[in-house]
């Protein structure tokens, strides 16, 4: 059997693509997976993160490669017969250079940050990939429990086309650490960002799986 992709998608920058990309690899590979990221992002986070793992444990645990947009095809096709699952990281914009990667994915994440203007800013993803005949879930993103904010946000997302994963990130401090740490949150001492992302990933999974 080949890999699954999944496509980390949204138009607007600081959505939290890449540490969605992460800690959704670093989870599927601590349940043994063999897991790939590739960067199509010419910003280069994800390339960075990666190295400084390396740096960090001397073995990432995880395969790495880039591609330009148009290169995603050739280079999925090339990952899915090594791994399990690849997970591709795009660039914060929707024109023609995302389809390639829509065309590949199994399953498309839309993080949402918790504001409207993160919202909104879904719309030219969801279009895109209902041309491509891919369901994209939206994966509310930076949540802070409890506000009314958050909660309008979730309401307003419900009402989308998309569908919208029951787990959620939360606004963590430990997630911006561990980025630069080279690690994921479920490698480190805090409980609460391990169950979520623990909880995310069974999700995700499940959601391949059907």
């Amino acid at each position: 059997m080949t890999g699954k992709v999944i496509a980390v998608v949204q138009q607007k920058g600081g959505s939290g693509k890449t540490t969605l990309a992460v800690n959704m690899a670093v989870a599927a590979a601590r349940r043994g997976l063999k897991v790939a990221l590739l960067d199509t992002d010419p910003q280069g986070s994800l390339g960075r993160w990666f190295m400084t793992r390396r740096e960090r444990l001397g073995e990432a645990g995880l395969e790495f490669s880039t591609s330009s947009a148009w290169g995603v095809s050739y280079e999925c096709e090339k990952l899915k017969r090594d791994v399990d699952l690849v997970i591709v990281d795009t660039p914060p914009k929707v024109d023609a250079d995302l389809r390639p990667a829509l065309r590949e994915a199994d399953l498309v994440l839309v993080p949402v940050a918790s504001s409207h203007v993160d919202l909104w800013a879904t719309d030219g993803v969801l279009d895109l990939a209902a041309r491509e005949h891919k369901r994209a879930w939206l994966v509310l993103n930076r949540t802070r429990a409890g506000t009314r904010l958050s909660e309008d946000v979730a309401r307003a997302a419900a009402e989308l086309t998309a569908g919208v994963t029951e787990a959620r990130i939360a606004n963590r401090v430990v997630y911006a650490e561990t980025l630069g740490l080279g690690l994921g949150a479920v490698e480190a001492g805090q409980k609460a960002a391990r169950v979520e992302v623990e909880a995310f990933a069974d999700e995700v999974m499940g959601l391949l799986a059907d």
